[in-house]
């Protein structure tokens, strides 16, 4: 199954919320805002939502937000479930911990597609090596720097300041000047602000 290439909006509109999957332009110049009802030409109809339909929207709604395909979130979903702890909690936790979203959260990408490209194109080291997985999985004292042959580039020079600006979850510490990282603590539920509801995402993995 291919990534979605169309309109982000539209996947905002669908999910009823604003996914901030555009990055700044999310903050600046937001079409959701002007018009927030679902797509589709039948929008208006009313329906009975069945358990299974909120069960679904929920688990697509935490795929939109972390940019995820269905099969890495089934995988993300098995790993939980050998973990301890509730298996909502810890699926939110590992999406949490994905390289990709790391670098999103650190300020070095405006957007957690962008962060992924980053990643891709080898401009980030985890530990001084470099990694070009986006969903590979960071731990406790890993540091994520930018490599030093990137942050001549044009790009990195202006997300500077964007990142001095940001703010971030308690697990992770920044330092914008030295384009470093460091993941203080694995991310905990309660320091995760992503509004999905994780049992509802358990239910429809467990039908």
């Amino acid at each position: 199954m291919a990534r979605y290439t169309g309109p982000v909006c539209r996947l905002c509109r669908r999910e009823g919320m604003k996914l901030y999957l555009k990055g700044e332009k999310c903050v600046t110049k937001c079409t959701f805002e002007k018009r927030s009802s679902p797509p589709g030409m039948h929008q208006q109809r009313r329906r009975k939502v069945s358990d299974f339909a909120l069960q679904l929207r929920e688990k697509q709604k935490a795929r939109r937000i972390y940019g995820v395909l269905e099969k890495q979130m089934k995988n993300t979903f098995d790993k939980a479930t050998e973990k301890r702890g509730a298996t909502g909690e810890v699926l939110l936790e590992l999406l949490e911990a994905r390289l990709d979203n790391v670098v999103y959260r650190s300020g070095f990408a405006k957007s957690r597609s962008q962060a992924r490209q980053l990643v891709n194109h080898g401009h980030f080291s985890v530990n001084t090596r470099r990694t070009t997985i986006p969903s590979y999985t960071v731990k406790a004292n890993d540091t994520i720097t930018v490599m030093p042959s990137s942050r001549e580039s044009q790009y990195f020079k202006d997300v500077l300041a964007w990142a001095k600006t940001q703010t971030r979850p308690a697990w992770l510490e920044v330092d914008p000047e030295s384009f470093t990282a460091r993941i203080a603590t694995d991310p905990a539920r309660e320091q995760i602000e992503t509004q999905v509801d994780t049992q509802l995402i358990v239910e429809h993995y467990s039908r």
